[in-house]
Parts: structure tokens; C-alpha cells; sequence
């Protein structure tokens, strides 16, 4: 499993998912559900972001990808990927 913590907070009456993780990380399983994800490197750098803008993004590359077609998930241990870098993401 990818070691996240999964906390629900009740906002607006909206309910509100915020995950933290080790790893930069898309499911499959979490496109649709307005989920923030904030996941700290192993150089300590926290990067915070909405999985479906994320998604969004990288959509026609994970199409692509044999992990995300065989195991509907992608993740990066190091950092988050080029292509999301200097991309509004919140």
C-alpha cells in the first residue's frame, strides 16, 4: 500500500478528503473526488496538490503507462513530475 493517512473533514457541509503520503501519487480510484493530497520527499519538500488537476493534466501521458493501465495507479517517490512543476495546483 502507498502508507497514507486518509482524514475526512467536514467543510461547508461539503465532505472534504485530504490525504498525506510519502510519494507524489494519481489513482484511478480517486479521479472525480476532489481529493488535496500532501506528500513530503525524501528531501523534506512538501508539495500539496488536487489530485484531479493533477490528473487532468497528465491524462493522455497515464494513458500511456503500462503501471497506470495494469495497476490504475502512478507514483513518484522523489519529486512530482515535470510536467506539473510550476503549475498552479491547489
Amino acid at each position: 500500500m502507498d502508507n497514507i493517512n486518509v482524514t475526512n473533514k467536514l467543510n461547508n457541509n461539503n465532505n472534504m478528503n485530504n490525504l498525506k503520503s510519502k510519494r507524489f501519487v494519481i489513482r484511478q480510484s480517486l479521479i472525480g473526488k476532489n481529493v488535496t493530497i500532501e506528500f513530503t520527499n525524501k528531501k523534506g519538500v512538501t508539495h500539496t496538490y488536487n489530485h484531479d488537476k493533477a490528473y487532468n493534466i497528465m491524462k493522455a501521458n497515464l494513458a500511456k503507462m503500462a503501471c497506470f493501465i495494469k495497476y490504475k495507479s502512478y507514483t513518484a517517490t522523489n519529486n512530482i513530475p515535470v510536467v506539473l512543476r510550476n503549475v498552479e495546483l491547489v
